[in-house]
């Protein structure tokens, strides 16, 4: 994965990538692995620089980044001017809206990535341009497979919603200490002649396009993305239904706030 992530990028000796996510989130694995086994500088900085808005285009400039990695949201809040040494910049984490791929592909290569952490950080990813359209997920990595299935664990044609199940190289062991929540996870890889492969399902409702490409529809549970990070609608509903106060709840994420 790193190999093909590094060929993808066009991360190299002589390319100064910026680690922006912490130790604690996935892509940080992602940025340290595929800068520093393929011979190219990884930079570090202070949390105060880091912070999308007017501080990180000056970190950019000043430390003459080629290769950033940062969310949605924080490109969103993020100026794409004045960064000529910005070559190559990878969206991941949560949906790439249009408005930003039109304020920040222009002039550069804008990568939008998909993958959960339980199948090693990505999994798919594609070029996305300018287009006024919702950007695909792309396709998948080398020694990555992807299916997308109906309820029976069928496969759907092309255009037809299903549930994305990841295979290869990437996927993880399971859940440590979880082992009911593993089987339910991790299931049989069918499509595979290898022993013992599996499959992880994301949860994530995709269809294919004509051309090859994934398009991310949503969820098949209450699980929404914040900023990147996953949350579970239920778990919050039920905390919240734990104080003495509280009859019933109902927790919704909302875009217009």
């Amino acid at each position: 994965l790193v190999t093909h992530e590094a060929v993808a990028y066009g991360i190299g000796p002589g390319s100064r990538v910026l680690q922006f996510a912490s130790l604690s989130f996935d892509l940080s694995v992602e940025e340290i692995f595929t800068t520093l086994c393929n011979g190219a500088t990884l930079v570090l900085a202070p949390l105060e620089k880091l912070m999308p808005g007017a501080p990180l285009p000056v970190l950019l400039r000043e430390q003459e980044l080629s290769v950033v990695s940062l969310t949605p949201a924080a490109l969103a809040a993020t100026s794409s001017e004045g960064l000529p040494k910005v070559r190559t910049v990878i969206s991941g984490g949560e949906a790439l809206p249009a408005d930003v791929v039109a304020r920040w592909a222009p002039g550069r290569r804008l990568l939008n990535t998909y993958g959960p952490t339980e199948a090693t950080v990505i999994a798919t990813f594609g070029e996305v341009v300018a287009d006024g359209e919702v950007p695909s997920i792309g396709k998948p990595l080398a020694n990555v497979h992807v299916y997308v299935l109906d309820p029976h664990g069928q496969p759907v044609p092309v255009g037809v919603r299903g549930e994305l199940h990841i295979g290869g190289v990437g996927v993880a062991r399971g859940y440590a200490g979880r082992p009911g929540l593993t089987a339910e996870r991790f299931v049989p890889d069918a499509f595979s002649g290898e022993e013992g492969a599996r499959l992880y399902r994301t949860g994530d409702v995709v269809r294919w396009r004509a051309d090859g490409q994934l398009d991310f529809v949503g969820r098949i549970d209450a699980q929404v993305k914040v900023r990147g990070f996953r949350i579970e609608l239920g778990e919050v509903e039920n905390a919240l239904r734990a104080a003495p106060s509280v009859k019933d709840a109902v927790v919704l994420a909302r875009e217009d706030a």
